[in-house]
């Protein structure tokens, strides 16, 4: 909708071709309501804005869990560095958002009944521009939003990644000197 700078993710549980280049091009610099509702509209009239009226700006991603809340953030990430200005050093801190994401949601997915990578924490993300419009940075404030996971899960779910992917991988000396064991199903709060 254009309601403003509100974004609501609805899962449609297929791929739709609608997150391209040429969907992005069309969107570019096109005033607000010439085009139907999209993610990439909000997101460059959220730019234009901030640049026009020199002033922080921001977009609230709301949603049910598994509405891809997550997913549209890394297209609005995959927007900017695509359609802002850039030098070689600002596609170095481009790539960081946007390749950092996939290590930092292992820390805090996991499995749910309705998605089998559903993030289990909140997210502020924060990109900071020039005065020429160009992203020089940029951090991610992630806070865990269901703690209880830890030591609970509902029949069907799992913890999170990050503690399955530690014990396939995890080197034997680092799992010894953690006091781990390799197999999953050793552990009480995994498999109650």
């Amino acid at each position: 909708t254009y309601i403003g700078s509100l974004l609501v993710s609805v899962n449609p549980y297929q791929e739709l071709d609608i997150y391209t280049v040429t969907q992005m091009k069309l969107y570019r610099g096109v005033n607000f309501f010439e085009l139907p509702p999209h993610l990439y509209a909000i997101a460059d009239n959220a730019y234009r804005v901030m640049c026009n009226e020199y002033n922080n700006h921001f977009i609230l991603i709301s949603g049910e869990s598994g509405a891809g809340k997550t997913e549209a953030s890394k297209k609005i990430l995959q927007y900017y560095a695509v359609t802002c200005p850039t030098t070689e050093q600002l596609q170095t801190v481009r790539d960081r958002l946007l390749l950092s994401n996939p290590v930092l949601e292992a820390f805090g997915n996991a499995k749910t009944l309705r998605n089998d990578n559903s993030s289990r924490f909140g997210k502020y993300m924060d990109i900071q521009f020039d005065f020429k419009g160009a992203p020089v940075g940029g951090h991610i404030l992630s806070y865990l939003i269901e703690k209880s996971r830890v030591v609970h899960q509902n029949h069907g779910e799992r913890n999170f990644h990050i503690f399955y992917q530690l014990l396939e991988g995890g080197d034997k000396d680092l799992l010894c000197w953690l006091g781990l064991e390799r197999n999953p199903q050793k552990y009480t709060y995994l498999i109650q």
